[in-house]
């Protein structure tokens, strides 16, 4: 706890300055979300008496088994059941799984740019740190993570669709990372929460609890379901063990969850190829648009293409007079227009990146916006 005293999280002080304030959020990473009334709209018989008839009281610690059960069923593989799965917030299940899988003086190596509870938890832990640099020109996941292994190496996290570049390695590329590990008894923590947003379904991964018995998946409700303001997720893992000792560490934080959000979970995981449908049609548009965009301020920025995720991170020109902090206050002050620097995910101002979201429907009022003002900027040499 000390350890996160005298750690702000960047990105959230960055968010809690000027999201509410902001009137053009052009880099939210979550989808579209939709009204409570339009998700009971999608329940069936069951889960529309489960609300009908829903207690305020407490539940069950691990999760409601019914919503364990529809978790599970996500899943392909037979080693995932309803014992298997931990319901929680997703935040409160990176402290908790993270802090399970690690302790003082173990290595853990993570993807980098990446969200800070990740590798600020191991931080937490008084374990080392590498990371894995997914935006290096060169990058190549296997070969980056052998060339970061110790002795003590315990725990490699990785985050695909990838938050903030939307990267995805290759299917090969995937189950050979994991079939390193399990050789060198290293676990896989898989932060899954842009999963199933993939603009290709070929280019779907399979899940990390699906090729590793020792593996741990986190998902959740709050990226590819476009529903945040339920505040919950879970651990999968085929190690039952696992998940029984992550439950006791929830003790200490919510110790359950709460009632309307693991029924109204239960509607969206049985409806969550409409939600999905939903979500990816936003997203493939706006990466259309952005496309457009980025061809007609190419002396401004470098663009690469997604591969999945709500997410981009494009780059500011490195010949402009003006850093990428300089640049994102100035459009936030004066065009309203929110965007992400790259100094938040714990870079270097000089990376020059920003992150843009993918998942809202008024990415083309915000994109509208953002062009005027460029073009009264006078930053071009």
């Amino acid at each position: 706890m000390q350890h996160f005293k005298n750690h702000q999280f960047t990105l959230e002080r960055y968010f809690a300055k000027y999201e509410f304030t902001a009137k053009h959020l052009l880099c939210c990473s979550d989808c579209e979300a939709i009204t409570l009334e339009k998700l009971l709209a999608l329940a069936d018989d069951e889960t529309k008496n489960l609300w009908a008839k829903l207690s305020l009281g407490y539940t069950e610690s691990q999760g409601l088994p019914l919503l364990r059960s529809e978790v599970a069923k996500i899943y392909q593989s037979e080693g995932v059941v309803e014992d298997n799965v931990l319901i929680a917030a997703p935040q409160e299940l990176i402290l908790i799984g993270i802090s399970q899988l690690l302790n003082a003086g173990d290595h853990c190596i993570v993807t980098s740019p990446g969200y800070q509870s990740l590798y600020e938890t191991a931080l937490a832990c008084d374990a080392e740190v590498s990371y894995l640099n997914v935006v290096a020109d060169d990058f190549d996941l296997l070969s980056q993570v052998k060339s970061l292994l110790k002795e003590n190496t315990k725990l490699i996290v990785v985050n695909f669709p990838h938050n903030p570049t939307g990267y995805m390695p290759t299917q090969k590329e995937y189950k050979d990372l994991f079939a390193f590990a399990d050789e060198n008894k290293i676990r896989i923590f898989s932060d899954e929460m842009y999963r199933f947003l993939e603009y290709k379904n070929e280019d779907r991964l399979p899940s990390g609890c699906e090729i590793s018995n020792t593996a741990v998946t986190l998902c959740g409700l709050s990226k590819s379901f476009g529903l945040p303001g339920l505040r919950l997720g879970w651990l999968v893992s085929q190690d039952k063990s696992f998940i029984e000792k992550a439950a006791t560490l929830k003790d200490f934080t919510t110790i359950c969850a709460p009632a309307p959000s693991e029924v109204l979970a239960i509607i969206a995981i049985r409806a969550r190829e409409t939600l999905f449908a939903k979500n990816k049609e936003i997203i493939v548009k706006n990466v259309e648009l952005l496309e457009d965009f980025f061809k007609k301020h190419s002396k401004l920025f470098t663009w690469t293409r997604p591969k999945g995720g709500s997410v981009a991170f494009p780059t500011l020109s490195h010949d402009l007079p003006i850093n990428i902090n300089e640049f994102c206050e100035k459009a936030v002050n004066e065009a309203g227009v929110l965007l992400l620097p790259c100094t938040v995910y714990g870079l270097n101002v000089n990376n020059g990146g920003f992150r843009i979201g993918l998942g809202r429907k008024d990415l083309p009022e915000c994109l509208t916006v953002f062009s005027e003002w460029l073009q009264k900027l006078n930053i071009a040499k």
